[in-house]
């Protein structure tokens, strides 16, 4: 009997799902915290392969998701079917990503590492957060101008799986795969360009 998601299930209430998830959202804000990942420095040196930390957490979370997803689906712990997945628009999330990858790039941070930046009184956090609010605002206020583009491309619920009409565990093994080879990559760069410096 599936059991998760427990808010989706019944089994908890709509507020002690929100006081879980504040709880959650604050523990992951201080791993981040923890890991220095409130830094733009730190965060920065990915992008001229001197600390790759950012790659490997980031791999190690998708590797572990994957498996912990398809594990409990296996003993019919958790409905895949319940877990929210948004739907597919090829277009604006090629082009969103393009735009947040610009902006992590330029700025040092993501939305939420630069939450934990502010936390700790970074004020380039702060206006991190003020220019990402304003591209928000910008995108709220124009979305008559851009909804027929957003809308193009749109596939539905797609998953990798249904994508490559290939099975959840054999995508879940490429995935981990893919890890092991970026990990050795990114070790191997990584020193590499340190020992040049």
């Amino acid at each position: 009997m599936d059991i998760a998601p427990l808010a989706k299930m019944g089994l908890i209430s709509a507020d002690v799902n929100m006081i879980l998830a504040g709880l959650l959202g604050f523990a992951f804000g201080l791993m981040l915290e923890r890991a220095g990942f409130g830094s733009a420095h730190r965060l920065v040196m990915q992008w001229f392969g001197r600390d790759w930390s950012v790659f490997r957490v980031m791999f190690s979370a998708i590797v572990t998701a994957v498996f912990g997803l398809l594990i409990l689906d296996e003993f019919e712990l958790m409905s895949l079917d319940a877990v929210y997945i948004n739907k597919t628009y090829w277009n604006s999330q090629i082009a969103g990503g393009l735009i947040m990858g610009a902006g992590f790039t330029i700025g040092g941070y993501c939305p939420g590492t630069s939450f934990v930046g502010l936390a700790t009184g970074k004020l380039d956090a702060l206006f991190y957060i003020l220019g990402m609010s304003f591209g928000v605002l910008v995108f709220a206020e124009g979305w008559p101008l851009i909804e027929g583009f957003a809308s193009m491309g749109a596939a539905g619920r797609l998953t990798l799986p249904d994508l490559f009409g290939l099975n959840s565990w054999v995508v879940a093994f490429i995935v981990l795969l893919i890890a092991v080879v970026g990990f050795y990559g990114a070790n191997t760069i990584e020193k590499k360009i340190n020992a040049e410096t």
